[in-house]
């Protein structure tokens, strides 16, 4: 075992003819994270998309960019259920899961369905937006059904490189951990947009924004945490993840784009790029590290240090940077004085500000003591979750 992987986690056994099957497959393993990143950045360029421009026919560049990815990963996952099936070697069918009679990995088929929804969420969604208009928030029921399947297809990419990971030794073990890493971003990068709406810029110093963050964020960056072969299997997915999250914004700002659709109170002249990423590395680091020290402990100490060492140091790096972004953040390379366009120039003045507290919202404190038990809760999910990962070899 080289340097660069984990040593906390135990090796999974495969004997050499399972490994060999699995090595056969990683093509598809390297199709599905190239869907999954297509799928997540079409995501992020169709919502710049609808900031910058507005509602347009089903047939933009993004769109086609995220069924795009839904297809690849769709079709290469068909495809090799089939060759599984029909012409695998009895090896390959005992290392494959059966579905409807058909065989193939875990992975392929929470792709085929996440394609089937993606596929099936595209008329649908052009029929909301006949009949009702734009949408007032991003999450409506079309919109609900194509992220629940772009959710499986980057769910199924980081199940087929958990697979892969775990069933190998040696240098393509340290490969299937890179890329297990990168789906996790994707993962990570889609759950971060979801959130988004309840999790924005201005409400960085309430702690409505860190209860809302310590829900989610905590199962998934603690499973990866626990699951990955790499030395900082979480923390490269938080690289990952801000990586594809400003990557995105800044190319995107490189390209002209005027809004097509009023009203217009904004002058657009290139893409209107998402929020700078949230410093998710920070608290990642930390699960790593704690992760290291109390893999061995009983559930509750290691949910415990857990949940507490990702609120501590989400609060820690999130908090003073947010004050950062409002003195230093009018830029190309932060870029939040760039709104979309429905957005009059009188209310400008409230995006360089923090939102003050409701009327009738609980204390600071309160809400904080909410997170921190949101965050423990959510790290002993994630630690169940990722010790099931460690087992994942189909």
């Amino acid at each position: 075992m080289t340097a660069t992987l984990n040593p906390e986690v135990a090796p999974a056994f495969s004997a050499p003819a399972e490994q060999s099957v699995v090595l056969s497959w990683a093509w598809h393993a390297h199709a599905v994270v190239a869907a999954a990143a297509m799928v997540v950045v079409g995501l992020l360029w169709d919502i710049s998309w609808h900031m910058s421009i507005g509602r347009d026919t089903f047939w933009t560049p993004a769109h086609l960019l995220i069924q795009g990815g839904g297809l690849l990963a769709g079709v290469s996952s068909g495809l090799l259920a089939l060759h599984t099936t029909f012409r695998g070697t009895e090896a390959e069918k005992a290392s494959a899961v059966s579905f409807w009679g058909f065989r193939a990995p875990l992975g392929a088929w929470v792709c085929v369905l996440g394609c089937g929804a993606m596929l099936t969420s595209a008329p649908f969604d052009d029929w909301w937006h006949n009949a009702y208009g734009l949408d007032v928030r991003i999450v409506s029921p079309p919109h609900i059904l194509l992220g629940l399947g772009m959710m499986g297809i980057v769910l199924g990419a980081l199940l087929r490189t958990l697979a892969l990971q775990n069933a190998t030794e040696g240098e393509p073990r340290r490969r299937a951990a890179l890329l297990f890493a990168a789906s996790s971003g994707l993962f990570l990068t889609i759950l971060a947009v979801l959130l988004m709406e309840d999790a924005y810029r201005g409400i960085m110093h309430n702690g409505i924004f860190y209860r809302t963050l310590s829900r989610p964020l905590p199962i998934l960056m603690v499973a990866v945490a626990v699951a990955g072969r790499s030395r900082w299997p979480a923390t490269t997915a938080a690289v990952i993840y801000m990586a594809v999250m400003a990557g995105t914004s800044w190319v995107l700002m490189l390209f002209p784009a005027t809004p097509k659709l009023g009203p217009i109170y904004q002058d657009i002249t290139h893409y209107v790029p998402l929020d700078f990423p949230l410093l998710l590395v920070a608290p990642a680091l930390a699960l790593d590290l704690t992760w290291r020290r109390v893999r061995d402990r009983p559930w509750w100490l290691a949910s415990l240090a857990l949940g507490t060492a990702f609120l501590v140091a989400l609060v820690a790096a999130q908090w003073p940077f947010a004050d950062f972004l409002y003195r230093y953040g009018k830029n190309w390379f932060f870029h939040i004085d760039n709104f979309v366009y429905w957005r009059p120039k009188e209310t400008e003045y409230r995006a360089y500000i923090f939102r003050p507290p409701l009327p009738g919202q609980p204390p600071q404190a309160t809400l904080m003591a909410w997170a921190l038990l949101y965050a423990i809760l959510a790290s002993a999910i994630g630690r169940v979750w990722g010790r099931w990962m460690t087992r994942v070899q189909r």
